[in-house]
């Protein structure tokens, strides 16, 4: 069902600036540019920036994606093996799936589904 690690996700309350600073960083442009999320493929794996910080603490905030075949499924068989719903399964965009649980210890654990990112 996991296919692994896909997106490590930073909080950044001025998304052009970040958006400056991780493309000179990592020497390209991003793959996806909205501005709800800009997302680049690093290596095969993807660095998102959120402009969202609600209930974010600066330098405290990256979230964990794992990729999955069918988000809906998998969120399905987390919530059954004892995860508290955190964030239902949404369509960000483009096909694009993701949601949130919290594990049985409290940490988040999200999940993502995306048919546009190839490993590179």
């Amino acid at each position: 069902m996991f296919q692994g690690l896909r997106t490590a996700i930073y909080h950044a309350d001025n998304l052009d600036k970040a958006k400056a600073w991780y493309s000179t960083l990592l020497g390209k442009q991003p793959y996806f540019d909205q501005p709800f999320y800009v997302g680049f493929n690093v290596g095969g794996f993807e660095l998102g920036l959120d402009p969202n910080m609600s209930g974010v603490k600066k330098g405290n905030n990256v979230g964990v994606y794992w990729g999955v075949i069918n988000a809906k499924e998998a969120f399905k068989r987390l919530l059954e093996l004892g995860a508290q719903k955190n964030s239902e399964v949404q369509d960000i965009g483009e096909g694009i799936l993701v949601a949130t649980v919290r594990d049985p210890f409290g940490n988040v654990f999200g999940i993502i589904e995306n048919p546009h990112f190839k490993i590179e």
